[in-house]
């Protein structure tokens, strides 16, 4: 058994990092990633969204290695999550499911506000491999640690890219809305000069009579 540890800070606050979690793929950072269905979704009896999905992957096998174990392009993973408005922490954990008789899998993400940085969130990663029924278990177990660990940098880096574009989103809701209001004041005002003009008049034909 091999055990893998990792803490990354983002410089965003912790609401924004979160929902970059749950929209993190489809992205051009992790192409590996193919699909996700939801499995089950609920709010608990503490208020918390707990979530289990079903994450369709294509780990790039050879050819040779995929005949070899009766394997198809995709490979599939379990992801169970729990997203704690209150406490302000969200927890992924997932494991494989594909080829989980030979090497489990067994990865969980924390994600929670900075303790002293305002408005930066701490993400702590941890991953334990067990591979099963191979002579050289703790290399293998090893590599696939080492794969784990260079494949974390584009998994922040997707997060970023993820981020930049509910940024770019809430931006341009901001302006559409800005836009949409000064439509309204400048309706209004002309609705007012309008019925000034109408009372003006109004007020004109009285004397004249």
């Amino acid at each position: 058994m091999k055990i893998w540890c990792s803490e990354h800070i983002f410089n965003h606050p912790w609401e924004t990092v979160s929902q970059a979690a749950w929209r993190k793929y489809p992205n051009p950072m992790n192409p590996s990633v193919t699909g996700i269905d939801v499995v089950d979704r609920k709010v608990d009896k503490h208020g918390r969204l707990v979530s289990h999905r079903i994450l369709a992957t294509e780990w790039g096998l050879p050819s040779w290695v995929r005949m070899l174990m009766g394997l198809n392009d995709t490979c599939y993973a379990s992801e169970h999550s729990i997203v704690d408005p209150k406490n302000k922490v969200l927890t992924l954990k997932s494991r494989n499911l594909t080829l989980s008789n030979y090497c489990s899998i067994d990865e969980q993400l924390t994600y929670k506000p900075h303790p002293t940085i305002k408005d930066a969130t701490v993400l702590t990663q941890e991953a334990i491999v067990t591979v099963k029924g191979f002579s050289l278990a703790s290399h293998l177990e090893g590599m696939v640690t080492s794969t784990i660990s260079s494949k974390a940098s584009s998994g922040r880096e997707a997060m970023e890219w993820v981020i930049d574009s509910i940024n770019t989103e809430v931006k341009d809701l901001a302006t559409t809305a800005k836009k949409s209001m000064e439509e309204i004041s400048s309706t209004m005002d002309n609705i007012k000069i309008a019925d000034k003009i109408n009372i003006e008049n109004i007020n004109l034909g009285v004397k004249f009579d």
